[in-house]
């Protein structure tokens, strides 16, 4: 099981920026992890260290103990999986069967387990009847169940999503959804960038907002969401039925419907 441990992680970019300033995190294996705060706040900075596509200014970054200054990103694909915001950035193959192979043959699996960990992701993303067809034949929701099927198929034990609801329709959502939701149970740790407050409080335990390059709550989703003041600092609002019990006096932080029809049987 592999831990990520980052410690006092900074970063500037080459303009001149500084981008993340002491960041230090520990994500335990099998951890659900959304990281939310408005444009610029460290997000994906952050997270293209953990596959080694940024280096740190100073600072450090362990991936079961592989220091990502020293791994190469070759190496470190084989435990990190990132799906890009923009599926067009990541697909390049011909046929949708082929992109979702490319993944697992590159890391050197044998054609058997290729073909069923194909399979497995193919019907994961509900893509198994679109094997032949070209990516860019596909609508710009059904790509990005492409880009997410050809991380999976690595079956990496750590799986980044960047912004994985943006420009989906509901039927989408509830499909990653699902998709996060297997994965946690296979005891994948998922870390999610993302912007939809809803499907964060709807999908994950763990929530980490962060603010100009820094930490600004590390917490259960009920603990940090429920912290309206703070994540105002970073332009996030709580979701709807979070502030609603807040304005309501519950007494307890709800996240969903259930916990706050939960929460107004006890008031």
């Amino acid at each position: 099981m592999i831990k990520i441990e980052i410690q006092d992680l900074h970063y500037t970019y080459p303009g001149g920026v500084e981008a993340l300033r002491g960041i230090s995190l520990t994500i335990k294996p099998g951890e659900q992890v959304a990281m939310v705060g408005q444009n610029g706040s460290g997000k994906t900075t952050l997270v293209k260290h953990l596959n080694g596509l940024l280096q740190p200014t100073s600072g450090s970054v362990l991936i079961g103990g592989w220091d990502t200054k020293k791994a190469a990103v070759a190496k470190l694909a084989a435990r990190v999986g990132y799906v890009f915001q923009n599926p067009d950035e990541q697909l390049f193959s011909s046929t949708v069967g082929m992109e979702v192979a490319f993944g697992p043959h590159n890391l050197g699996y044998g054609d058997e387990k290729v073909s069923a960990l194909v399979k497995d992701a193919l019907a994961l993303t509900e893509l198994s009847d679109k094997t032949a067809t070209n990516p860019y034949d596909l609508s710009a929701t059904w790509r990005k169940m492409v880009a997410l099927a050809s991380i999976i198929s690595m079956d990496t034990e750590i799986v980044i999503f960047d912004e994985p609801t943006t420009g989906q329709d509901a039927l989408s959502v509830a499909r990653i959804a699902n998709i996060i939701a297997e994965l946690r149970k296979r005891g994948k740790t998922v870390i999610t960038i993302t912007h939809d407050i809803d499907f964060c409080a709807e999908n994950f335990e763990r929530v980490i907002a962060l603010s100009q390059g820094q930490v600004l709550l590390d917490g259960t989703a009920n603990e940090v969401l429920g912290q309206e003041n703070i994540l105002a600092q970073t332009y996030v609002d709580p979701p709807q039925l979070t502030r609603l019990g807040k304005r309501l006096r519950l007494k307890e932080t709800v996240r969903n419907q259930e916990e706050f029809l939960a929460a107004l049987k006890k008031k």
